[in-house]
């Protein structure tokens, strides 16, 4: 299942985050402000508990986030998005997974990994800016839940139907939140219209 955010203020910020002429600095500031309202709508039904907090006046009946919640950055383009979540959610813990496409056989090949345990009982968010074959998110997904997560969802900048379509398959009950479904991947299993290369604009290192 996925959900497209199709907030005015995200996609104004799509708008800005798509365009050529955006450097690596605005890039990732926009990456950050796209996360945090995705994670604000893809957290709006997280578990809560009832406190009670002492103002100026008097006791006042409040809520509290009552479930651990783990992001999990896919290396090396998902870190670009942590910051945009650590925001919103500061007390989230970070795991990560390293993966990269192999060029000739286009699947992923993981190199890293390393999950706090809370991963196992609390909410695991995997983030990474494209969603594009959808390999690599499968992989991410396979290795949480061979760590023993339960509860996962999905945050993406832009993804496309190819992708959705085997994430969807390979894991029907992982929610995917994304700002945009774009309309194809080409012949390089690039999304078109996309963002092109995300890790290089986010970092600075595209030539």
């Amino acid at each position: 299942m996925h959900y497209q955010i199709d907030h005015p203020c995200v996609q104004h910020k799509l708008a800005l985050i798509r365009d050529v002429e955006t450097g690596h600095k605005k890039f990732r500031e926009l990456a950050t402000e796209i996360t945090e309202f995705i994670c604000y709508e893809a957290l709006k039904n997280i578990d809560t508990r009832e406190v009670d907090v002492q103002t100026p006046l008097e006791v006042a009946k409040c809520r509290k986030i009552d479930h651990d919640i783990v992001v999990v950055p896919v290396l090396r383009a998902g870190v670009g998005m942590l910051e945009g979540i650590l925001e919103l959610v500061p007390t989230a813990r970070v795991g990560f997974v390293g993966l990269y496409r192999d060029e000739e056989t286009k699947q992923p090949v993981a190199y890293y990994e390393r999950f706090p345990p809370q991963a196992r009982t609390g909410m695991s968010i995997i983030i990474d800016p494209m969603l594009a074959t959808g390999g690599s998110t499968v992989a991410a997904i396979d290795q949480l839940k061979a760590f023993g997560a339960k509860d996962i969802m999905v945050i993406c900048i832009v993804t496309c139907p190819e992708g959705l379509a085997l994430v969807e398959q390979e894991h029907p009950e992982v929610p995917i939140y994304t700002a945009a479904i774009d309309d194809h991947l080409n012949e390089n299993k690039y999304i078109v219209p996309g963002l092109g290369d995300a890790g290089d604009r986010l970092f600075g290192t595209s030539h």
